[in-house]
């Protein structure tokens, strides 16, 4: 990793161990603790009111997500969730209500704070069938093809490298397994500079992918079925979006090895922020 990717990834973590902290030492007896600083296009406001009443408010607080990836995933009881960069834990504690006693939601987090927040949340919440992992999404430490859905709330726009969170999805989910992301996604007609100038890297808009690059991201990993719908602008040009793909139900060794060869040597997408 390039001194310049680990400053950003050091800058990410930084932000969102600060957004914990604050959560975790901002209640009072009154009124619980203060959202953290997000526009309306950001964070819990983006959940319906019943969802909300079902979670702690520090989960709520903690909210910096562009969406609501558990609404558009279509989880079923029994299922094996995965929510890349999880924070404080809403869309795990969401998801592991929809997939019942019979399934589980992992929480994927590289920072300590929010991995200690996620855990305070889930047992306010009194969830059981729930296990927050630390390390990065670039590199998810759970065996191959063990996971049905892979969730992820504003996160993969925030990684230095894509690829390797498109291939490391691609590897943990089961053959006929599938993703249900929300993220910040930019016009096609915008550069990489454009971006940058419309907001920076930890808000979630300089990182992101165009819609081609996105798609072709997906496809170089293996992925098919893929779809990338705009729900509402967060920036000019820049847009919330639903992302969906499936692992191929018939995926051989051969087809994981190019897959992953593919993404060693970059898909050609030019996102290597």
């Amino acid at each position: 990793m390039s001194e310049q990717s680990t400053d950003l990834r050091e800058t990410v973590r930084q932000r969102y161990a600060a957004a914990a902290t604050e959560v975790a030492e901002g209640g009072n007896a009154c009124c619980g603790p203060e959202p953290v600083d997000a526009d309306e296009n950001f964070g819990s406001a983006l959940y319906a009111a019943d969802e909300r009443e079902t979670l702690p408010a520090e989960a709520l607080a903690a909210s910096l997500g562009c969406g609501n990836p558990t609404a558009v995933a279509e989880l079923r009881e029994g299922e094996r969730v995965l929510d890349l960069g999880s924070g404080g834990g809403i869309d795990v504690l969401l998801s592991a209500r929809r997939v019942g006693p019979t399934g589980k939601a992992y929480g994927l987090d590289m920072t300590d704070e929010m991995l200690e927040l996620a855990l305070a949340n889930a047992a306010r919440a009194g969830a059981t069938n729930v296990e927050f992992l630390k390390g990065t999404i670039e590199a998810i430490p759970l065996p191959a093809g063990t996971i049905d859905v892979v969730i992820s709330n504003c996160v993969i726009n925030l990684s230095v490298d894509k690829p390797a969170v498109f291939a490391e999805t691609f590897r943990v989910l089961r053959p006929g397994g599938r993703i249900g992301v929300s993220d910040v996604v930019a016009d096609d007609t915008l550069t990489v500079e454009q971006r940058a100038e419309r907001g920076d890297h930890v808000g979630c808009i300089a990182g992101a992918l165009s819609f081609s690059e996105y798609r072709a991201g997906l496809e170089s990993a293996g992925f098919s079925d893929i779809e990338i719908t705009p729900t509402h602008a967060v920036a000019d040009g820049m847009h919330s979006a639903v992302v969906r793909a499936t692992k191929p139900a018939a995926v051989t060794d051969a087809a994981v090895t190019v897959s992953r060869a593919k993404n060693a040597a970059g898909c050609g997408c030019g996102y290597g922020h």
